[in-house]
C-alpha cells in the first residue's frame, strides 16, 4: 500500500491549489478525482465553461443591438449553437489540461476513481473499471465539493427539467426558458439564452434577485437584465413542475396564495447548491456532519478527526471557487506549521451577467441590522467618460465607510468590469483604507476605476468631482 504524507480527495479549485501548496511545502501528495477530467465542477461545468458561453453570447448581442451605433454594419448575423458548444468545450479541455500539467510538475500522483475512507488513514479508490486501490495517508483534505439542489414535487429529468449542468450543452436555443430561482446561477445562464433570443421568466421565492447581496445591486441589476426581455415574478413558492412532450409546465402559488402557471419548453432549476458527501465512508472515518450536511470544522478547518481537514463547499461558508481556493492554501500551511489567515468578510462575491455585480464587506442591510454608523458614497457609470465610450453607462460604485474612522467598510458595484474592479477594494479593506486614502490615489483616465474613486470622494463630505 503506498504512503502519502496528504491525500485531497477532489480536485476542483480548493482541491487541486491544496495539492500543489502541499507539494511546495515538501509533502508527497496524492490526489483523488471520480471523473476524468481535473477540475471538479467549477471547471467543467460550472465557472469555466458558464463564462465562455457568457462571453460568446454577448459578443452575439452586441453584434445584433450595439455594432451598428458603433459603426459597424453587419448583416446575417445568427447563432451557431453547435460552436459556441465546442468552443466551450475547447475551453474547458485547455484549463483541464493545464491542472494536468501543474499536477506533473508538482509531482503529485493523480489517482481517478471515488475515494472513501476505510479507515481515518485509509482511502480506497475504486475506478470506473471496477479495480481498487488503497493508499495509506498521514492527514486528508476533503474538497468534494456541491451538487444542484433541487425543489420538493419536482424531478429533474435531465432532457426539459433541467439543471446548470445541462444548461451549458443545449442542442437548441429555448423558446422560453422558465428559471426557477433568482440567483447568481440562474440569472448567469438566464442571461446567456436571453441575449441569443430565448424568452426568460424568473421565479423567485423571495421578494427581489441575487437576495444575499446587497438590495440596492439586486434592483439596479433587475433593470438591466429587464432590458433583455426578462420577466420577474416575485414571492412565489414553486409547488411543482412536470412535462408533456416538448412542454414544461410549472406551477406555484403567488404572494396572495393563489395558483399560477407557467409553461415553456425548458425549466432550469436554480435554487443553490448542496454539499457533495455521498459514499465518502464519513462515518468509518468518525468524520461529523452539520445538521445540513456540511462537515464540521473546527477554526483551522479540521475536522473532528485530527489529521482530517475539509475545504471549499462540503464546509459552511460561501459555495465560491475563490473560497475554496483561500482554504487550500490556508489548510496546506498550517498542516505545516505556518499561521495563515482568512477573512471571510473580505471575500468578494461575483455575478457574471452584464453589466458584472460584484461585492465585498457588509452589506447597508448588514450594518443596519448591527446598529453601525457609516456613511455612503455612490458614483453612476453614465457619469463616467470610459462607461460612456464603450456604451456600459449602467449601474453604479456603492462604498460604505464608517461614519467616524472613514474606514471603508463595504463596497458594492454594478456595471463594466466589476468582477475585475473589485480587487481594488478587496486590497483597500485588507489593509483598511479609509475612502479617504483611495479617493488620494491616482486613478489612470479614462478607465471605468475611476468611479471607485469618485465613490469614495462621495463618501468623505461629498466631494465627487463628476456629478
Amino acid at each position: 500500500m503506498e504512503k502519502f504524507d496528504v491525500t485531497i480527495i477532489g480536485s476542483g479549485p480548493g482541491g487541486y491549489v491544496a495539492a500543489i501548496r502541499c507539494a511546495q511545502l515538501g509533502m508527497k501528495t496524492a490526489i483523488i478525482e471520480r471523473y476524468n477530467a481535473l477540475g471538479g465542477t467549477c471547471l467543467n461545468v460550472g465557472c469555466i465553461p458558464s463564462k465562455a458561453m457568457l462571453d460568446s453570447s454577448e459578443h452575439f448581442h452586441n453584434a445584433t443591438h450595439t455594432f451598428t451605433e458603433h459603426g459597424i454594419d453587419v448583416k446575417d448575423v445568427k447563432v451557431n449553437l453547435k460552436q459556441m458548444i465546442k468552443r466551450k468545450g475547447d475551453v474547458v479541455k485547455q484549463t483541464s489540461d493545464g491542472i494536468n500539467f501543474l499536477m506533473k510538475k508538482n509531482k503529485i500522483t493523480v489517482f481517478n476513481g471515488h475515494g472513501s475512507f476505510v479507515n481515518s488513514s485509509t482511502i480506497e479508490i475504486a475506478a470506473a473499471d471496477g479495480t481498487k486501490t488503497q493508499v495509506e495517508t498521514s492527514k486528508t483534505i476533503i474538497a468534494t465539493g456541491s451538487k444542484p439542489s433541487s425543489l420538493p414535487g419536482i424531478e429533474i429529468d435531465k432532457k426539459r427539467i433541467i439543471t446548470s449542468t445541462e444548461a451549458l450543452v443545449m442542442t437548441e436555443v429555448p423558446k422560453h426558458m422558465i428559471i426557477i430561482g433568482g440567483g447568481v446561477i440562474g440569472l448567469e445562464l438566464g442571461s446567456v439564452y436571453a441575449r441569443l433570443g430565448s424568452k426568460i421568466s424568473v421565479i423567485e421565492f423571495t421578494g427581489g434577485i441575487i437576495s444575499t447581496m446587497d438590495a440596492s445591486l439586486g434592483k439596479e441589476l433587475q433593470k438591466s437584465l429587464k432590458k433583455l426581455g426578462f420577466e420577474f415574478y416575485f414571492s412565489h413558492k414553486v409547488t411543482g413542475a412536470n412535462v408533456k412532450g416538448k412542454e414544461v409546465t410549472v406551477t406555484a402559488d403567488n404572494a396572495k396564495g393563489e395558483k399560477v402557471e407557467f409553461k415553456g419548453d425548458y425549466c432550469l432549476v436554480s435554487v443553490g447548491r448542496k454539499p457533495y458527501t455521498d459514499n465518502l465512508g464519513l462515518d468509518k472515518a468518525g468524520v461529523k456532519l452539520d445538521n445540513r450536511g456540511r462537515i464540521e470544522t473546527d477554526d483551522h478547518l479540521q475536522t473532528n478527526v485530527p489529521g482530517i481537514y475539509a475545504i471549499g463547499d462540503v464546509v459552511k461558508g460561501a459555495m465560491l471557487a475563490h473560497k475554496a481556493e483561500e482554504e487550500g492554501i490556508f489548510v496546506a500551511e498550517t498542516m505545516n506549521g505556518q499561521k495563515p489567515h482568512i477573512n471571510y468578510n473580505l471575500i468578494p462575491g461575483v455575478v457574471y451577467t452584464w453589466p458584472e455585480v460584484a461585492a465585498v464587506g457588509f452589506t447597508e442591510e448588514q450594518l443596519k441590522e448591527k446598529g453601525a454608523k457609516y456613511k455612503v458614497g455612490s458614483f453612476p457609470f453614465k457619469a463616467s467618460g470610459r462607461a460612456r465610450a464603450s456604451m456600459d453607462t449602467d449601474g453604479f460604485v456603492k462604498v460604505l465607510a464608517d461614519e467616524t474612522t472613514d474606514e471603508i467598510l463595504g463596497v458594492h458595484m454594478i456595471g463594466p468590469r466589476a468582477a475585475d474592479m473589485i480587487a481594488e477594494a478587496v486590497v483597500a479593506m485588507e489593509y483598511r483604507a479609509s475612502a479617504e486614502d483611495i479617493s488620494r490615489m491616482s486613478h489612470a483616465h479614462p478607465t471605468f476605476t475611476e468611479s471607485m474613486k469618485e465613490a469614495c470622494l462621495d463618501a468623505t463630505g461629498k466631494r465627487a468631482l463628476h456629478i
